[in-house]
């Protein structure tokens, strides 16, 4: 192993344990928070996160096992199961993130009617259709021998090693990244852009009503008013940085290794494998920022999982207090003599 994928290979370790507690973290908010449990976009919010510890169980694994061997690492059966479950997983994922942001699209462009537009009926309707949507592109290549180990990736995933079947598979491949990629980042970007402007509106009545208070309070400190332009400052920037936070992780994430699975089916092109790992290793990077742009760094998961860690701490204390007072078996004192 080379000095590059021994980096590569730490990197994607890392990774995997990163998001491994981060997602496990996010399910025991989910489960221990029964206000969490209440709110529909922890539907979406649950079903992303089962998809991301999927794919750093299943899937990650075995990719790190490719790069430190070379080969692939299982069967051809236990291959063509991963790289199924990566297609479906991976498509999810996406397809939950525009659904999060339909719901954010909602709430923001119609918060009277919100509940009665978004109810869990509707999250659950929205639900089926992402796993029926991700479940037929996956079964599609299994049905005609388009999964399996493909070194570029050093991963099991969509490949097809018959030159009979190019065309089709280049075909499919495009129609794959297109109603997958290509319609989430579409839809987070009508949605998302779409929030930002009514953000802005609700930002600039505002500063209006800011700006005729400090009017009319002639006597307000200098350092008063310093503050609230400040927060005014803050209060625009706000949405504009969740948005692209947003947008930007699932660009940064994805991009790269969709570009180059299409870049990929010309036959002129010529790919470093280098660069194929390293790609394959940012689309899974989602896996570990998603817990921290959509849940973690929220206030509410950030009050549950403090409420969670107090709890387990203080119980470990009691633990350790209770066993420091009971009484020591018979025989101690005459043994310690």
């Amino acid at each position: 192993m080379s000095a590059w994928e021994a980096i590569l290979a730490v990197l994607l370790a890392l990774l995997m344990l990163v998001a491994l507690l981060a997602n496990a973290l996010v399910l025991m908010c989910f489960l221990y928070s029964a206000d969490i449990r209440k709110q529909v976009p922890g539907l979406f919010i649950l079903n992303l996160t089962l998809c991301n510890l999927l794919m750093t169980v299943l899937n990650m694994p075995l990719t790190l096992a490719g790069i430190i061997y070379k080969s692939q690492p299982s069967g051809d059966q236990v291959c063509r199961a991963v790289g199924f479950l990566e297609t479906l997983l991976t498509t999810n994922s996406m397809l939950s993130m525009a659904a999060l942001s339909i719901d954010r699209w909602i709430a923001v462009v119609f918060p009277l009617s919100y509940h009665s537009k978004m109810r869990y009926r509707d999250a659950a309707l929205m639900l089926s259709y992402t796993w029926l949507h991700s479940l037929s592109f996956p079964v599609a290549a299994a049905s005609l021998s388009w999964v399996g180990f493909h070194h570029l990736y050093a991963s099991c995933t969509l490949y097809s090693k018959r030159p009979e079947d190019r065309t089709q598979f280049v075909v499919f491949t495009v129609v794959f990244h297109a109603l997958s990629f290509l319609l989430s980042l579409l839809v987070l970007c009508l949605t998302y852009l779409k929030v930002l402007k009514v953000a802005r509106s609700h930002c600039k009545r505002i500063d209006v009503i800011t700006m005729q208070t400090l009017v009319l309070l002639v006597d307000i400190h200098p350092s008063v008013r310093e503050r609230c332009l400040e927060e005014q400052r803050r209060r625009r920037q706000r949405a504009a940085r969740k948005i692209t936070t947003f947008i930007g992780t699932f660009v940064l994430c994805f991009a790269p290794y969709v570009v180059t699975r299409l870049v990929e089916l010309s036959p002129v092109a010529h790919i470093s494998s280098h660069w194929g790992i390293v790609s394959k290793c940012l689309a899974y990077s989602k896996v570990v920022s998603d817990p921290f742009v959509y849940s973690l760094l929220r206030h509410q998961y950030r009050k549950t999982w403090q409420e969670l860690t107090n709890k387990l701490l203080k119980r470990g204390s009691i633990n350790s207090s209770a066993l420091a007072s009971e009484p020591p078996p018979p025989g101690t004192a005459q043994l310690n003599e």
